[in-house]
């Protein structure tokens, strides 16, 4: 469909869907035992909410609850672990549903016109430690679609509002949560749900399995590389771009034979990215890729701004940032909570020459230079991390559901 006659029909279409919406919302009492899921709006099947479900698997209590998971159009995993039922994110039974449940749990914020009942329940698992400003603390907004930062304010408080309870991963977000995102309800400090995976196959065996699904080598050193997205990079249709300023024919020049690459993109991404010349190499994995397991079977971790830095540092491997654009980024785009090259735990680079000579640095002069940041990081950031994440917010659904 053409481009315009698309931006044409959405708002026709939009009105609707929030009128069948509000006729829906009246009719129906909340079912205590029904939940409703997604991760990314309905891109993924990944992330906290998925690891709370597959544990309520694991308990057979996909039998107790009704579960209901959203996924946009082509995005729902081919084989659904349960008894769960999918529905396509956006379309009338999304509407019939959202109204019905008692429960919900998302990673990412509902459409503003969605209202939530007395008699309903959102956990609002989030996805990620802040190192980028956020929300209310933003000075300015240049993502696709948003271009007036006191109109996006507005929207986001106002979203927030429908959260009931939210997770944080360490007193630090916590504090930042509050204020960003002006909330005044319940905080979780359970640690995320997405991460007790890697308290419990962080073992030779299950990395190993690990490998071989995803199709990489057991007899070379990987390395992950998972950018974050740039609010900026987007295209006509506003899809973020994956633009990064890595030159990777000299990275598999200096690195391919004991080395190889695997490459995630942010989900936001939508684009693909051609790898040919790079077989071998470089294993690419789209946003649908769980990238708990990119963490387990990485020895290694090469970011930027992202908050995969919180997450894969509950491994103790080495990470190293590719901050080519770090004063655009943070000086012009997001900002920063705390100062980046004097409390990250790694060597930041800003050219693909500099980067290969870190990833060159023995454990000796690694542990030497970086290991005492190591350490604080582990202390500040995993407060509350246990691997038992998930049961506490199943615990949780059990408790409002009576």
């Amino acid at each position: 469909m053409d481009v315009n006659l698309r931006k044409l029909l959405k708002k026709p279409i939009k009105a609707v869907t929030v009128g069948i919406y509000k006729l829906l919302l009246p009719l129906f009492h909340s079912d205590k035992k029904m939940i409703v899921f997604d991760s990314s709006i309905g891109l993924n099947y990944t992330g906290s909410p998925r690891a709370v479900y597959e544990r309520m698997v694991e308990l057979g209590l996909d039998k107790e609850y009704k579960c209901i998971w959203f996924f946009q159009k082509g995005k729902a995993p081919e084989n659904l672990p349960g008894h769960a039922k999918t529905v396509r994110y956006g379309r009338i039974r999304y509407l019939y549903y959202m109204s019905k449940a008692g429960l919900w749990l998302f990673d990412a914020r509902q459409p503003k016109f969605i209202k939530k009942r007395k008699d309903q329940h959102y956990i609002q698992t989030w996805h990620g430690t802040p190192l980028k400003k956020l929300a209310l603390d933003m000075d300015n907004v240049t993502m696709a679609g948003s271009s007036n930062i006191e109109t996006y304010k507005k929207n986001f408080r106002e979203n927030a509002k429908t959260w009931d309870f939210l997770i944080a991963q360490n007193d630090y977000s916590a504090s930042i949560f509050r204020r960003c995102f002006d909330f005044k309800k319940e905080m979780l400090l359970t640690g995320y749900p997405r991460n007790d995976v890697l308290f419990r196959k962080n073992n030779p065996t299950d990395i190993n399995l690990l490998k071989k699904e995803l199709g990489l080598p057991l007899d070379k050193i990987i390395i992950l590389y998972a950018p974050t997205w740039r609010d900026d990079e987007y295209d006509a249709t506003g899809k973020y771009e994956f633009r990064p300023k890595l030159d990777f024919p000299k990275m598999k020049e200096a690195l391919e034979g004991e080395y190889v690459m695997a490459v995630k993109y942010h989900y936001l991404v939508g684009e693909k990215i051609d790898w040919t010349g790079f077989e071998g190499f470089v294993y690419p994995f789209t946003a649908q890729a769980e990238i708990s397991s990119l963490y387990l079977v990485s020895d290694l971790m090469i970011t930027d701004y992202s908050s995969v830095m919180f997450d894969y540092s509950l491994l103790h491997r080495h990470m190293y940032f590719y901050a080519y654009d770090l004063d655009k980024y943070r000086d012009s785009i997001r900002g920063f909570y705390f100062n980046f090259l004097e409390d990250i735990p790694g060597p930041v680079s800003q050219n693909t020459d500099e980067l290969i000579h870190d990833l060159h640095l023995t454990d000796v002069l690694f542990e030497e230079k970086y290991g005492e940041r190591e350490r604080l990081w582990y202390e500040k950031f995993h407060t509350y991390e246990h691997g038992n994440a998930s049961d506490s917010i199943i615990k949780l659904f059990g408790d409002l559901s009576k």
